[in-house]
This record gives C-alpha cells, sequence and structure tokens, in this order.
C-alpha cells in the first residue's frame, strides 16, 4: 500500500531546509512532497502550478508563513483534495495598505542588488524568538536559503503577498481536520491572527509554542513534531465539532 503524502510549504524566500527536522521525522511514514514557491507572482497562480505538481489525489498538506497562505488558497480551490491542513506562523487576511511602500521599497533594493542587506537588516531580525536571536547557525541558515532563492524569487514573493486576497472564505469552507500553530512570540504573524484563523475553520485545533517567533519549525521543532504527529493521526474523514 502507498503511504500517505504529506505537503510541505515553505514560507518567503526558504527552501525544505526550512522543515528539515519535520522531513527527519516524518520521511519514514510519509511521502513528503516539499512544495517551492517560485515560477508565479501570484497566491492563485502558485496553488494552481503546485496543485499540478503534486501527483497524490489527496494529501495532507502544511505550509509556514507564506506557505500557509498558498496552502490555505490550494483547500479553497481544491478541497476534495486536501485531507487535513496545518498553517504555521501564518496570516489569512490580505496585505494592508500599509505595507505597500514597505514591499515597493524591498523591491527596488533588491534591484539594485541589494538582497543580502534586505535580508539581514529588515527582514531577519524579526524572524527569531529573542532567546534564539543569538543563534548564528539559524541566522546564517535563513540568509543561505534567501540569497540561494535570489532576487527574481525576492521580487515574484514579494508581489505575490503584496496582491493576495482575504482567505477567510476558504478557511470557513475547509472541514478536514486543520492545525493553526504559532510561535509564542511571532511579532510577524502574532498568536491572536491565529486565534482568528481557527475561529473560521470547522474542525481545528491551535496550538501556541513558547520560545520560538516566525520560525517555529526550527526554533522548537520537538514541540512542530508532536503538534503535526497529533494532527496527521486524526481521522481525515472526520468532522468534529470545532475545538481550541
Amino acid at each position: 500500500m502507498s503511504r500517505e503524502t504529506l505537503v510541505l510549504l515553505p514560507g518567503m524566500m526558504c527552501d525544505r531546509r526550512l522543515f528539515a527536522p519535520q522531513i527527519a521525522h516524518f520521511e519514514g511514514t510519509f511521502a513528503i512532497h516539499v512544495g517551492e514557491l517560485i515560477g508565479e507572482d501570484s497566491v492563485t497562480g502558485l496553488a494552481e502550478k503546485l496543485l499540478r505538481e503534486i501527483e497524490s489525489s489527496r494529501f495532507s498538506l502544511a505550509g509556514l508563513s507564506m506557505g500557509g497562505i498558498i496552502a490555505m488558497a490550494m483547500a479553497g480551490l481544491a478541497p476534495e483534495r486536501v485531507s487535513r491542513l496545518a498553517m504555521l506562523d501564518t496570516n489569512h487576511r490580505a496585505d494592508p495598505p500599509e505595507r505597500r511602500p514597505i514591499r515597493e521599497a524591498q523591491i527596488a533594493a533588491v534591484g539594485e542588488g541589494r538582497l543580502d542587506a534586505v535580508i539581514v537588516e529588515e527582514m531577519k531580525p524579526n524572524y527569531l524568538a529573542a532567546e534564539n536571536r543569538d543563534d548564528s547557525a539559524l541566522l546564517n541558515l535563513l540568509v543561505d536559503m534567501a540569497m540561494e532563492l535570489g532576487p527574481v524569487a525576492f521580487v515574484s514573493q514579494s508581489v505575490a503577498l503584496r496582491d493576495r486576497a482575504d482567505q477567510s472564505a476558504a478557511l470557513a469552507s475547509f472541514h478536514g481536520p486543520s492545525l493553526v500553530l504559532c510561535g509564542e512570540e511571532d511579532t510577524l504573524c502574532p498568536p491572536a491572527r491565529h486565534r482568528e484563523i481557527a475561529a473560521l475553520l470547522a474542525n481545528s485545533e491551535l496550538k501556541i509554542i513558547p520560545g520560538a517567533g516566525h520560525i517555529v519549525t526550527l526554533e522548537q521543532p520537538e514541540a512542530v513534531n508532536a503538534a503535526l504527529a497529533a494532527w496527521l493521526a486524526r481521522p481525515a474523514d472526520q468532522h468534529p465539532s470545532h475545538a481550541t
């Protein structure tokens, strides 16, 4: 019998290394597909591309940050294919108007060859919990992933996030087992936002992870693995009442 597929979608300017502890933990049980958020400059375009690329007719789907936004869109486009949905350190709302000039300035800087400066000076300091901000290996990994993806990916991902639609309707229409998880110290997508997401879902569990910021999969991997294992153990066709 073939193994169930677990699809993992990384955040902006991240690759499969964002989920290294999760891949190591689950690859013996699940067929793991790590999606690449490149090749399109819209959330819908990326969601449609990934649905074409994933060979399994049904799969469990987990995304972090931008990956969570794409996962919501995929669940809205093809709910019959998504058996379970997990959203980590993410945001279901449209980009607020005040973010537009910030994104435009970052896009301009990257166009001038300053991707490293944007990542190091503007983005990286906001990612981690206080206790992890001196973790040089983790900080260097975040920069390495971004630099390897490069400026074209940064611009297309920035445009997709800038122009994204609110995903509340997609969440409200999804009835499979859902996990809503975030780091307690996530300042980019704070716990209050995740409580909103959980409230929209018919069959959700909310987990707030202490000692983690926005990169919860690497900051607190054991806690994330335990939450994902419990989510993956829930029967995909069972729809109990909402619980957090």
